[in-house]
């Protein structure tokens, strides 16, 4: 008999490449309780978020791989009315050398208590966290920070505040991490459409600094809808970011629905940890019509560039395609 050594050499890679163990991870990363997915990276550790409805979690690893298995540790919950439930989009960001999480939580009834929150923490996202405040008076979910070096921070939201439907909003967020100061600043509202499906939305921004430019990127449409998916506004660069005129809204998604992943949405970025791939982490369903509920999974993939240098967010992928863990 004579041996093909490359057909073989092929089909034994073929093999591996389905073993995460030889590669790193196959998604999804967390299911179900995946939505509303943070991800960040810090010390050694891939530190994750998901929404829990009741509480604030965090989990770490030392690889996303690891994600999948991790023990979730619980920095806050309340019996207090106003705050006891509702609990979303929790996110962890390190300010003025500390960590703080920006959360959103509301009453029991019904979800028109939904406000901002914020817990101050430490000097690693994992040590305790002390519950600082709420944030905003009015209805306001899916709290995000937005850095610029000559504007300083603001926190950026989904809110009303003035707009028809559910629009991107900003804030300046004030020296002290744990406060909002000046006006609210409705930056996006859902006038395309794909930003209208089955209702108009914009909501779950997040900043996103890629070669050089500035983006926040949104959820767009209902999210019990297939065609809820991922927007784009790019900061001119020099403008004031707190008008609508300083960004340019992409028309369309730039990450939808596809390979039996549905309502791809509620995203967050970090770096690998050698600095040089940007990663995502967003939510999707198997629920062909959609899903805003507890059936949502993580998924974590890299993003390339486009040959004019904007991000490219590519597809989500088939759950038997396997990943490598981010370069170190």
């Amino acid at each position: 008999m004579r041996w093909n050594f490359p057909n073989i050499a092929t089909a034994l890679l073929g093999c591996l490449s389905v073993l995460p163990s030889a590669f790193g991870w196959t998604n999804p990363i967390r299911n179900p309780g995946g939505s509303d997915p943070f991800v960040a990276y810090s010390g050694g550790y891939y530190y994750l978020l998901t929404t829990s409805w009741t509480n604030v979690e965090i989990a770490r690893s030392t690889t996303v791989a690891g994600l999948k298995t991790a023990a979730k540790k619980v920095v806050y919950s309340s019996t207090t009315a106003s705050r006891c439930c509702n609990v979303w989009a929790p996110e962890v960001h390190y300010l003025g050398g500390k960590w703080y999480i920006y959360f959103t939580a509301g009453n029991a009834d019904n979800l028109d208590g939904q406000r901002l929150h914020v817990l101050s923490g430490g000097r690693t996202p994992w040590d305790d966290y002390t519950y600082t405040g709420q944030l905003t008076k009015e209805w306001s979910i899916d709290a995000s920070v937005l850095r610029f070096n000559a504007w300083g921070n603001f926190l950026m939201f989904s809110c009303f505040h003035g707009a028809k439907y559910q629009s991107i909003c900003l804030q300046q967020l004030g020296s002290d991490y744990v406060s909002l100061t000046g006006d609210i600043h409705v930056i996006s509202q859902p006038t395309l459409p794909f930003e209208k499906n089955s209702h108009p939305v914009n909501e779950g921004p997040v900043a996103l600094y890629f070669n050089g430019v500035t983006y926040i990127v949104y959820s767009a449409s209902y999210c019990w809808s297939p065609d809820y998916c991922l927007g784009q506004l790019t900061w001119d660069g020099t403008s004031d970011p707190r008008t609508a005129a300083a960004w340019t809204k992409h028309n369309g998604c730039v990450l939808s629905s596809a390979n039996g992943n549905y309502g791809t949405g509620h995203n967050s970025f970090f770096l690998s940890p050698d600095g040089t791939e940007t990663w995502i982490a967003y939510h999707a369903t198997s629920n062909s019509a959609g899903a805003c509920d507890n059936s949502r999974y993580t998924m974590i993939q890299s993003i390339g560039k486009h040959t004019n240098g904007t991000p490219n967010f590519g597809k989500p992928a088939h759950w038997s395609h396997a990943y490598g863990e981010p370069s170190s």
